[in-house]
């Protein structure tokens, strides 16, 4: 937070997921990033408690929304943005890579032919690089690809905001191994972040915090560059891609990753309705692997 923007960030303890209100304090006006749509597995049926957390704090502090940022198709919760939209406005943004993902998961999910892997579903797709405006405040779209193919962060004021490339110091850093993940991409992109000013504020979209401590969403590139456990300074791209095989190599897939992104690459809107007025989420049989383990870092 600096005189010119505030954050406020709202966590959500089912997904371990942190959704952000970024606002200009000179003009009200706002972005949200990354929220969340709430899912209940088993019975099937969607909320809006979460999101309707960022309604009430937009409404009460008078806030005009530009944009609902997404840092990338989450496969750990549905996202809220078309809900959002409905009610405060604001462009849906991702990165203009999502194409790729589309394209991947259309397969996989053998999506309707309507659907087009070309991102039109939502209102704007970044290049990498490119800036836009929160109100008077200018913010940069960067691409930081390894977790998948479209992942962004968004640098404000300051602040930058890492969806799941980097997680807090003791967490470490993202799975690499989801369709069009990669490694490699992982390291230069989690370089690229920590390349920024040292005190540069940074923002994470989940925490899974280790036992005996409570969820954090904020560190510094320096504590990053000192700390986190993966890819502090000293460690190479040879080492962390050989961490990160191995690790990855024993993951569970997200419990939410199949119903998640067949809602996220469509901008957070349920699959048209059948003919009997009823959304259906497709679920593919033995198409992604089984693994062990149940951690996401």
């Amino acid at each position: 937070m600096s005189a010119r923007t505030t954050t406020r960030a709202f966590f959500d303890a089912d997904t371990w997921t942190v959704s952000y209100i970024v606002s200009d304090a000179a003009t009200l006006r706002a972005a949200v990033i990354d929220p969340v749509l709430d899912f209940d597995f088993k019975s099937g049926r969607t909320a809006t408690r979460s999101a309707d957390r960022l309604l009430a704090h937009i409404r009460d502090e008078g806030l005009q929304v530009d944009w609902i940022l997404e840092t990338h198709a989450h496969a750990d919760h549905l996202s809220a943005a078309r809900h959002l939209q409905q009610h405060i406005g604001g462009r849906i943004a991702i990165g203009e890579n999502i194409r790729a993902v589309q394209a991947t998961f259309k397969k996989i999910y053998n999506l309707e032919r309507s659907f087009l892997p070309d991102g039109s579903q939502f209102d704007h797709l970044f290049k990498d690089g490119e800036t836009f405006m929160i109100g008077s405040v200018a913010a940069t779209a960067l691409l930081v690809p390894g977790h998948t193919p479209a992942d962004m962060a968004y640098l404000v004021d300051g602040s930058v905001f890492v969806g799941d490339t980097l997680f807090m110091p003791d967490v470490g850093s993202a799975r690499a191994d989801f369709p069009g993940g990669d490694a490699h991409q992982l390291y230069r992109s989690m370089r690229r972040l920590l390349e920024l000013p040292p005190e540069t504020t940074m923002y994470v979209c989940h925490d899974y915090p280790p036992a005996g401590r409570e969820a954090r969403w904020q560190t510094t590139v320096a504590e990053q560059r000192a700390n986190n456990i993966h890819v502090h300074d000293g460690v190479d791209e040879d080492t962390f891609v050989a961490m990160r095989h191995a690790r990855d190599a024993t993951l569970d897939v997200p419990t939410l990753i199949l119903p998640s992104i067949q809602v996220n690459v469509r901008a957070g809107q349920l699959p048209p309705a059948e003919d009997d007025g009823v959304s259906y989420l497709k679920i593919p049989l033995n198409v992604l692997p089984r693994r062990q383990a149940d951690d996401p870092s």
